[in-house]
């Protein structure tokens, strides 16, 4: 498969994916970024805005296999990765997989699962594969987690560790919809849901070799130094007490190289480094405990350090 053809396929899959999420083509496209990539996405915002319907419409478009996981406090780890059961007939142990074993998964309310079991993702987001009893089992691929937490509700939530952050290559915010866009929500959902004509347009061998292609973009040495400049910004700014490590930097460097794919281009322009430096780089800093107090968040350190850093001067054509 070569880039045109690449491009072909995920322009059809962006389309298909909007007939199901209105007005959000670029949190779409964010999203098959980090797919592509082989990363995962942490939506974070308010119920009822569309997180659940962009999983479901991601599984469908690409023929996946779609499983759903509702975290509670009560969610052991075995729930989520499988157990091992005893068969007395046969005197020994049989797995029984979880539904990580799947294509697509959704962790809807992540955060209110305990750290314990927060924690049996981490070896499935990051290997591909559950170890159970000295016992590795290998995930389905593609395998692609969408996780969701709602930022506002804190009652009875396990908030998600650094190293649970780190694992999420991007982290994104749907947002409410415009008045239009609301507006042709309600029609399309006035008789049925849409998601109940979305039919596949590409299939997962065809998505295993986009993935393949993705580090095949160009990156010039100059953008590769911007983003490297950009994360180690994190590590001496004042505001914030734990910059990103070098697993952002990779991570920033996927991203800009599926995103260039998604657009149809062989190269990565500093301005897509600039479009995924938030959703890369905001949820894996920690910023100081006073500036929770004026209300800086994360977004706007980020916003503030692309300003400060010069994007660099790359002759692409």
């Amino acid at each position: 498969m070569n880039l045109q053809e690449a491009y072909r396929k995920v322009s059809r899959l962006v389309d298909n994916m909007e007939k199901v999420i209105v007005g959000k083509k670029h949190q779409i496209l964010l999203t098959l970024a980090a797919l592509f990539a082989r990363g995962h996405v942490l939506l974070e915002d308010v119920p009822g805005v569309g997180k659940t319907v962009l999983a479901k419409a991601l599984a469908l478009s690409i023929q996946g296999e779609f499983k759903r996981i509702q975290c509670t406090p009560d969610l052991l780890p075995a729930d989520v990765t499988g157990v091992n059961i005893f068969h007395p007939q046969k005197l020994s142990f049989q797995f029984r997989p979880g539904p990580v074993f799947t294509n697509i998964l959704l962790c809807d309310e992540i955060n209110r699962a305990t750290p314990r079991t927060q924690s049996s993702l981490l070896e499935c987001m990051e290997e591909g594969q559950v170890t159970l009893d000295g016992v590795t089992h290998r995930l389905k691929d593609p395998f692609f987690v969408i996780a969701t937490q709602n930022p506002i509700e804190q009652q009875g939530t396990f908030p998600l560790p650094e190293a649970q952050l780190d694992r999420f290559l991007l982290c994104l915010e749907l947002g409410y919809p415009s008045h239009e866009e609301e507006c042709e929500i309600l029609s399309r959902q006035e008789h049925h849901h849409p998601l109940e004509d979305i039919q596949p347009v590409i299939s997962c061998e065809e998505l295993l070799k986009i993935q393949k292609l993705t580090p095949s973009i160009y990156l010039h040495r100059d953008i590769q130094d911007y983003i490297v400049t950009l994360v180690r910004t994190t590590r001496h700014h004042p505001d914030i007490l734990l910059g990103a490590s070098p697993r952002a930097s990779l991570a920033l460097m996927k991203a800009s190289r599926a995103l260039a794919l998604l657009k149809g281009q062989d190269f990565v322009t500093p301005q897509m480094v600039k479009d995924l430096a938030v959703p890369v780089l905001a949820h894996r800093i920690l910023l100081k405990p006073q500036l929770k107090v004026q209300e800086i968040s994360a977004k706007n350190i980020i916003e503030g350090i692309l300003k400060k850093v010069p994007p660099p001067v790359v002759n692409l054509s």
